[in-house]
């Protein structure tokens, strides 16, 4: 799909769309349960989709019906399962070591880059515990075997949804178990939202320094309902493009005690000037004279197309360093988002692991691709926000991965959108 955004400033009223972070663990948990769970979650994204697909191969009974997800968990898992994972990393890599577990020896069928995305430490840690996996770095990945209970070793600075999906896992054992990290930790946000949906199922985890145990005795147990937070990672879009273009935007339905780390947007958008104003269930942004700032990406790499965005609006030198991750995503996000901005006329500069953004003066526009990523795709809409003439998006359809409202919401917000097929 090929998208037409107009130079146009957006302000008003946004609802957050539902965490598909938060949906990915309710989803398996709830599968994972002695009884069917109502899960409120008004959007399906396609990631969710593929990993509400993948649970049905293994068993689950799935329905969704006017935003509400209702889960028949998993009773006799399938065993050959065709798990279609899509480009979902989540989806695989969550559903690794609980296929695992269940026995299910399924095969993983895996699109677009999810290939290339790291697994071997994933891998290693399961063939440990008695997996035997064939397909490795291809698209169809089979396992074989059943997982044990034991220690599972897993370096803290590769993926947290290794560390994730062995925590979902686990407790299905009759076994204790351990999860010993190696190395600093990253994204250490995204394990803490795991220990939450897990504990809102009754599981409980001792974390210690270094490691996780997981007792071998607890069971899932539903909790009959429950709703999906809102999403901060693509609400950062609309703050991150209302700050730009000087607006007033209030995002509703965002958790401002959540777990999710990218809440950071937040503290972000105060240290580069903008006006934050955070209530229980919305967060408003005034406009503010944005001022260049350094900013560790870490732990927060899905802000980093916003925050680059927000960064050409403030006059000076902007740095995002340690973000090496992203050169494993949907697209090379480094290389993508700097790119992408360069191509609509901002002053950027990729190196290394960081960013470098001089920004303070508006875009020019033009044509850019999405590479097929969803928050390059986002990125570029927004940048019409401080563009002087219309900028061209090709494979816009990539925003369906995560938010498949997303033009339209940005249509109601003041954007001036044009879709051709």
């Amino acid at each position: 799909m090929r998208v037409t955004v107009r130079s146009s400033a957006i302000k008003g009223t946004v609802r957050a769309i539902p965490s598909k972070s938060f949906a990915h663990r309710q989803l398996i948990c709830a599968a994972l349960a002695e009884r069917e769970t109502k899960i409120c979650c008004r959007v399906i994204s396609e990631d969710i989709s593929a990993t509400v697909r993948c649970l049905s191969a293994l068993g689950a009974s799935i329905d969704f019906n006017e935003g509400l997800i209702s889960v028949t968990p998993i009773t006799s898992p399938k065993r050959g399962a065709v798990l279609d994972c899509g480009e979902s990393g989540s989806t695989y890599r969550f559903l690794s070591p609980v296929a695992a577990v269940l026995g299910a020896e399924p095969t993983f069928i895996l699109r677009g880059r999810l290939a290339e995305r790291p697994m071997a430490p994933l891998w290693e840690a399961l063939e440990r515990g008695g997996i035997s996996i064939e397909g490795k770095g291809s698209e169809s990945v089979s396992f074989s075997g059943r997982l044990t209970a034991g220690e599972f070793e897993i370096p803290g600075d590769v993926s947290s949804q290794f560390i994730s999906g062995l925590l979902m896992a686990l407790p299905l054992l009759e076994k204790d178990s351990r999860i010993k990290t190696s190395g600093p930790v990253e994204s250490g946000g995204y394990i803490d939202m795991t220990l939450d949906v897990l504990k809102t199922f009754s599981m409980k985890t001792q974390v210690k320094e270094g490691s996780i145990e997981i007792s071998g005795t607890d069971r899932f147990i539903s909790p009959g309902s429950i709703a999906t937070e809102g999403d901060w990672s693509n609400s950062a879009f609309w703050l991150c493009g209302a700050a730009a273009c000087g607006g007033s935007l209030s995002c509703e339905d965002l958790n401002i005690n959540s777990c999710q780390g990218d809440r950071a947007i937040a503290r972000v958008l105060m240290e580069m000037g903008a006006e934050v104003i955070c209530e229980e269930n919305s967060v408003r942004v005034n406009a503010g004279t944005l001022k260049p700032v350094r900013i560790d990406a870490s732990n927060i790499p899905d802000l980093v197309p916003p925050i680059a965005l927000m960064a050409c609006a403030a006059g000076g030198e902007t740095e995002i360093f340690n973000a090496g991750r992203l050169r494993l995503k949907e697209s090379d996000r480094l290389y993508t988002v700097a790119d992408t901005l360069r191509r609509l006329g901002a002053e950027i500069f990729e190196e290394g692991s960081s960013l470098r953004i001089i920004g303070g003066r508006p875009l020019a526009g033009g044509e850019v691709n999405s590479h097929g990523d969803h928050r390059i795709a986002m990125m570029a809409a927004l940048a019409s926000v401080i563009s002087l003439d219309d900028i061209v998006i090709n494979g816009a359809e990539s925003v369906s991965k995560s938010y498949p409202g997303f033009f339209e919401d940005l249509a109601a917000l003041g954007g001036i959108v044009r879709k051709e097929q």
